[in-house]
């Protein structure tokens, strides 16, 4: 297949284009640069254009763009970026692929595990209804664009939440780690919707080759506590784990505290299970083990 990736150059996205390739599949980047190569082509989201040969050109479509939330303080103008990158780049394919005469047979959005806010004792299945909070509204507006896409294009749109590798939520707590400066953030008893990087791109690869579509969680299949993970990283690391963010010291961050570090969210992949997917690793404690031996 010819696959086109938006954000593929990202932490996600870089792993998503090695496993795409070594299937012997071709990959087609979108950039917001002048293209320099064969199979790049420009795209502005933030103007809601797209070169409309990409489109064409490809079977399916796979959209990872927008602005980091590991990024903190969420000022209110960055608040505006989480929200418009992820919507105005959504619509732009959406309504691309609603234009194309020859229109890609699959349009794979990212989404986010936020949309269920925090849900304490709950398990969360792609059934369950939304909840309260900025990341809640901001996957809800999201998703509501990629709905944009056109009948005749099966859509799928997967809910991540930590994705465990040496990028994205990781980034800063990998060398805090390396210090001996591991933090528990809260209680942490609070769930953690983990996923590896290998797994998150397996599991977007499936997709592909499914007849899912509508809401897909993609998330580890045995639930983690943030205490666990931060802990489990130190361990498998060698190193101290000793200090603790107090909540309330955590509150101080507003909506970044409250949905990302103490949010609650023990998501469930119950529809990627019974569609057959195997998992790599289907404990949090492997996945940390391997990220460990990578770094």
């Amino acid at each position: 297949m010819k696959i086109l990736v938006a954000g593929a150059s990202g932490f996600i996205g870089t792993e998503l284009g090695r496993q795409l390739e070594a299937d012997g599949h071709t990959v087609l980047r979108l950039v917001r640069r002048t293209p320099t190569g064969p199979g790049e082509y420009l795209w502005s989201p933030t103007d809601l254009t797209v070169d409309p040969e990409a489109i064409e050109a490809a079977d399916a479509v796979i959209n990872l763009a927008g602005a980091t939330t590991g990024r903190i303080p969420w000022t209110t103008a960055y608040k505006r970026e989480i929200l418009y990158s992820r919507v105005l780049g959504t619509r732009t394919l959406a309504e691309a692929i609603g234009r194309a005469s020859d229109a890609p047979a699959v349009f794979l959005n990212g989404s986010a595990v936020g949309y269920y806010g925090d849900r304490p004792g709950e398990t969360l299945t792609e059934e369950s209804p939304k909840g309260t909070g900025f990341l809640s509204d901001v996957v809800q507006a999201w998703e509501q664009a990629a709905r944009l896409t056109p009948e005749g294009t099966r859509l799928v749109m997967f809910r991540t939440g930590l994705v465990v590798g040496k990028g994205g939520a990781f980034t800063p707590i990998i060398p805090l780690t390396k210090l001996g400066l591991a933090t528990r953030f809260g209680t942490g008893r609070q769930n953690w919707p983990w996923i590896s990087v290998y797994d998150e791109a397996a599991a977007i690869r499936h997709l592909l080759g499914s007849q899912l579509d509508g809401i897909v969680n993609l998330a580890g299949p045995v639930p983690a506590t943030a205490g666990e993970i931060t802990d489990g990283l130190a361990e498998a690391m060698h190193r101290w784990h000793l200090l603790i963010a107090p909540t309330f010291a955590l509150d101080v961050l507003g909506d970044a505290g409250r949905d990302l570090l103490l949010a609650s969210q023990a998501s469930s992949p119950t529809r990627l299970l019974s569609d057959g997917f195997t998992f790599r690793h289907r404990t949090a404690t492997e996945a940390l083990s391997e990220l460990a031996r990578e770094l």
